[in-house]
């Protein structure tokens, strides 16, 4: 799956300031209730009850937090930079400062699988992530992101 089928160019927010997990992912939340017509209240809850299963911090300073919800017509993506990294129990125990948060429609399988494991090889790549760290504008992010995650566009 393509991250430009995943991710809209405002749903990118290149400058956090959280001091916690839960609030980075409130601002993941509150962008899905703005773009998505969802419930704020509810996609962080749904966030929530995902972490407690066990992190989606994926070391490197990365995490991909995902859920499933109700009222989604098909898989999407917001990708937070935070200014300062922020303890998120990351399978490497180092903090995070990088989150691709995707929701998936409720009743989505396949899609949410193979979203996760595309924006999840990407972010895995350091070279990306240093560059993604490194940019300077919300039209930035989107380009890396969108047309070099993929290993052939580089």
């Amino acid at each position: 799956m393509d991250i430009g089928e995943l991710l809209d160019r405002h749903a990118i927010v290149p400058r956090v300031t959280a001091g916690a997990k839960r609030q980075a992912l409130n601002v993941a939340a509150e962008v899905a209730a703005r773009l998505y017509r969802l419930k704020a209240g509810e996609v962080l809850d749904a966030l929530l009850a995902r972490e407690e299963e066990g992190s989606t911090g994926l070391g490197g300073g990365v995490a991909v937090p995902h859920a499933r919800i109700k009222g989604l017509e098909r898989v999407r993506g917001i990708f937070i930079r935070l200014e300062t990294p922020v303890p998120f129990e990351a399978v490497d125990d180092n903090p995070v400062d990088l989150m691709f948060v995707l929701l998936a429609p409720a009743e989505a399988r396949t899609e949410h699988l193979r979203a996760l494991a595309s924006v999840s090889r990407a972010l895995r790549r350091p070279e990306l992530r240093e560059q993604v760290r490194h940019a300077r504008s919300q039209d930035a992010l989107y380009a890396l992101l969108v047309h070099h995650a993929t290993p052939s566009a580089a």
